[in-house]
């Protein structure tokens, strides 16, 4: 069936459109002339085609069925040729033939109606495992994406939408083969490689204190240097312990001068000089030579290496992308600088004092430590180099470690979606399966029934049907008959043999080409079409017809719903609009009890200021009789024109006051108490008379909605000085207290 449609841009119908959702089996449309009903079969008729291209049509499970239309169209079409295709029905078939297409007709209902319910499960599998896809896909977005996005957020690059998201973590999952890597690797690596691209980092310069610490394990320092023992003047200096002391002051002694340079007397002989001369010898000026060499040499190494290691500590405090352990360095440079200075006291004693054993503190583990730290960040940026010089390939890298890392960080999750999925998936495909077989089985059934219909199809009985109906209700002087001059085609011939399509009435027209359309519903202009399932769209069947006529369209049309009603035949759906009261309660009435049923709906078309809208009436009906439809009318005089607000006041009074009440309008004029009163009810009856019965011109249409307003008032008293009142208060729906 039609579930839906949406009608808009055309005719009556603006860009907002009217949109009918919720049809039934039986549809019923009531509007008056003009208010889009024929543009609404048009569109049915034709809906792919120009000018409905903004219209939409919505089929019960996606399978559109054939549409036959009847409306005016249909009516010009059919009948101003002179001549109408032949429509075929069962009609050479036995009993038994007939049964047996039925039963195959039954069967191929059948297999649709559990085609329908598999592919509904079908539709139902499929959206349910959408649904859990969208589900994984919000879970994987917060839990992976979100949680992961400031650290990791190039590497998503291309995947930062959440469907891209979600396939590119389930394509990892199942391809991604590296080696699982730590989370703080990942960090480490994504700040050198993920946000600007790195450039090449220089090498901090190595230290080389081999000689430094050479100087400090030599052997000197330790040694007491004293003068020669063997001289007279030994004895005395190392009883005394002066050994130093006379070494310093014998520098004070001039060459040619007696004097002593302590005590000041004439004792410094030349005896006491060959002495002291003999006293420090050779071997003494070598060693207190060799100590202030090797402790000039040591000042001189360790303050150039303590200038480099100074350098290097301020270098790479200020640079923000340093590899050495700054903090550290600084400490272990800072126990260096204490050490030198210590050793280098301990030096200048022993230049003074050549005699005194010293030891000095060993810089060697500082050294080691610094020498240590330098290695480490210069290893570092040999790293860090390596990944400059190789940018692209370590990227991809990383990128795949962190893909890695995220999807077994979430391999359970992951893991229990893709068995859900594919667990879904093979019921989706076991349905699927089911529906082609049921498919390829009707397709199967299908052309068996053509082939069987072909053969047993006719065109008479369609003819001989509808000149039983005719000469049933009257139509004597004229019947259908098979064209002499063309195959499976009918004409209208009278009973002289005569066509008589050009002498025919507008309701003899009518009907005939209703009776016409009805054969269509049965049967085909087609020989193996005649058992296809279809949908019919009814407009205004009854235009020119008299009183009996429609009588007898309206029992024709009620056969039809019956029989749609009880699932019986190929007519799967009713579509009837109709602008006459009498006949949407006639084909809508169900019985005396039964006032709605599940399988009809009702709509009211309205237009107003030449715009349709449409009113949903469910289940119930609107029509209950003309006379209650007028006040339903007049209520809604918001949504009609000033015209049709003429023409519904203007029944409403003849309808009460004139035909049942007998009051004419001198009547109605003179029960209002004073002149002025007596002038506007005489105006109003005028109004409403030439509004319903003719053309306002162009002066009276400009001020129309103005009147409108004025005139309801006068309606309205119309009522109240008839003592009519509470009747006016109940068919408006008014509360009175």
């Amino acid at each position: 069936m039609i579930t839906s449609l949406q009608i808009k841009d055309i005719a009556t119908y603006d860009n907002t459109g009217v949109r009918i959702e919720g049809l039934k089996k039986i549809n019923f449309l009531y509007g008056v002339n003009g208010s889009g009903k024929t543009t609404l079969t048009k569109f049915l008729a034709s809906p792919k085609e120009a000018p409905f291209n903004t219209c939409t049509l919505l089929w019960n499970s996606n399978l559109p069925l054939k549409t036959l239309v009847y409306n005016k169209d249909f009516r010009d079409s059919n009948f101003g040729k002179g001549r109408m295709d032949g429509v075929f029905t069962l009609g050479q078939a036995t009993k038994e033939q007939a049964e047996l297409v039925e039963q195959k007709i039954a069967d191929r209902r059948v297999l649709k109606d559990d085609w329908t319910k598999k592919s509904e499960t079908l539709e139902k599998l499929k959206q349910e495992k959408l649904e859990k896809e969208a589900e994984f896909k919000e879970t994987v977005w917060v839990e992976i994406y979100k949680k992961h996005e400031t650290e990791f957020k190039e590497a998503f690059s291309g995947f930062m939408t959440k469907e891209n998201f979600k396939a590119k973590i389930i394509s990892e999952f199942k391809t991604n083969t590296v080696a699982i890597p730590t989370y703080d690797s990942l960090v480490v690596k994504a700040k050198t490689i993920f946000g600007i691209p790195p450039i090449s980092m220089i090498a901090i310069s190595t230290i080389d204190f081999a000689r430094l610490v050479e100087i400090e394990s030599d052997g000197i320092w330790q040694k007491k240097v004293v003068g020669k023992g063997d001289v007279d003047i030994a004895k005395m200096i190392q009883r005394l312990n002066i050994n130093d002391w006379v070494n310093e002051g014998q520098k004070y002694i001039q060459e040619k001068d007696e004097t002593c340079p302590f005590c000041q007397g004439k004792t410094i002989t030349a005896d006491f000089k060959n002495q002291l001369e003999s006293y420090f010898d050779e071997s003494f000026v070598n060693d207190t030579g060799l100590i202030k060499s090797l402790s000039a040499e040591y000042n001189n190494l360790a303050s150039n290496l303590s200038g480099i290691l100074h350098q290097i500590e301020a270098t790479e405090k200020s640079n923000t992308g340093t590899k050495l352990n700054t903090e550290t360095f600084s400490a272990y440079l800072k126990t260096f600088v204490s050490q030198i200075i210590s050793n280098q006291e301990l030096l200048n004693n022993k230049i003074k004092e050549p005699s005194r054993s010293i030891t000095l503190v060993s810089v060697t583990e500082q050294l080691d430590n610094l020498s240590a730290l330098i290695n480490d960040a210069n290893t570092a940026i040999l790293t860090h180099n390596n990944i400059v010089n190789n940018f692209a390939k370590e990227k991809q890298a990383l990128i795949k470690n962190v893909w890695k890392y995220l999807v077994d960080d979430h391999k359970l999750t992951i893991q229990n979606f893709n068995n859900d999925q594919d667990n879904r998936q093979k019921g989706i495909d076991g349905v699927e399966t089911l529906v082609k077989k049921i498919s390829t089985d009707h397709n199967a059934l299908n052309q068996e029934i053509k082939d069987l219909s072909k053969a047993l199809t006719s065109i008479q009985p369609s003819i001989d049907q509808i000149n039983n109906t005719l000469a049933s209700y009257g139509f004597r002087n004229f019947s259908i008959v098979t064209s002499k001059s063309e195959p499976n085609k009918y004409q209208i011939q009278r009973e002289d043999g005569t066509v008589a399509e050009a002498t025919m009435s507008e309701g003899e027209i009518t009907f005939i080409t209703f009776l016409y359309f009805l054969q269509l519903t049965k049967g085909s202009i087609t020989e193996t079409n005649i058992s296809e399932e279809r949908i019919l769209v009814i407009d205004d069947p009854i235009s020119s017809l008299d009183s009996n006529i429609l009588f007898v369209v309206s029992s024709l049309v009620k056969e039809i719903i019956k029989k749609i009603k009880k699932g019986e035949g190929n007519i799967k759906q009713l579509i009837l609009l109709t602008h006459n009261v009498y006949f949407h309660k006639e084909v809508s009435f169900i019985d005396g009890r039964t006032k709605v049923c599940k399988d009809t709906a009702f709509w009211m078309l309205r237009k107003n200021k030449n715009i349709t809208s449409i009113q949903s009436c469910g289940m119930d009906n609107p029509i209950q009789n003309s006379y209650e439809l007028l006040w339903s009318e007049l209520k809604n005089k918001e949504k009609n024109s000033s015209l049709t607000v003429q023409n519904t006041m203007r029944r409403i009074i003849e309808n009460y006051f004139k035909i049942l009440g007998k009051y004419g309008d001198d009547d109605l004029i003179q029960k209002f108490t004073n002149n002025e009163e007596q002038e506007i009810c005489r105006s109003l009856l005028c109004w409403i008379n030439d509004g319903s019965h003719s053309i306002p011109d162009d002066l009276f249409i400009e001020h129309q909605n103005d009147i409108s307003a004025r005139y309801f008032q006068v309606f309205e008293k119309i009522f109240e000085h008839m003592n009519h009142k509470e009747h006016y208060n109940m068919m408006m729906g008014t509360n009175v207290a």
